[in-house]
């Protein structure tokens, strides 16, 4: 049987050796054969199999995602639809995070502002006894529900 062990076959996937036995407990990857002195011995096709999921992994699918296109690719059936459902929910997971850490961004900038308003005021003369940004998240307000428009 001819094979590479895992080290060797870490080093050819960019994977880390405690990553691959972890692709192969959760059955990610088929428990490789072993040699007469016990070392899995993984095959070219294993290393096939591991450089997918880590492309997959790169692309932001899930590991449950990953397997499903496992088994599309061996199966073959019905294949490109199939994937590109999984792709177009994977897109608009994606878009969803964008969405998410735009809201996110203009929080952020909207406290900056407001920081470097009082901090302005400030040097004119102390205006306000606790940072504002500090008193409207223990409320629960941002300026936009009390109707200053910091941007």
């Amino acid at each position: 049987m001819k094979g590479v062990q895992i080290g060797k076959a870490a080093q050819q996937t960019g994977l880390s050796v405690d990553t691959i036995r972890f692709y192969e407990k959760e059955g990610l990857l088929m428990e490789p054969p072993r040699s007469e002195g016990g070392f899995r011995l993984y095959t070219a096709r294993s290393i096939e199999h591991l450089q997918f999921i880590r492309k997959a992994q790169e692309l932001g699918f899930s590991l449950s995602e990953i397997r499903e296109l496992m088994l599309i690719q061996d199966e073959r059936t019905e294949a490109c639809a199939h994937v590109r459902d999984l792709i177009a929910q994977r897109l608009e997971a994606v878009r969803q995070k964008i969405r998410n850490l735009t809201t996110l961004q203009e929080h952020l900038e909207e406290a900056l502002t407001k920081c470097s308003r009082a901090l302005k005021d400030d040097a004119a003369g102390p205006q306000h006894e606790c940072c504002p940004v500090l008193e409207s998240i223990a409320h629960g307000i941002t300026s936009k529900e009390k109707g200053d428009n910091a941007g």
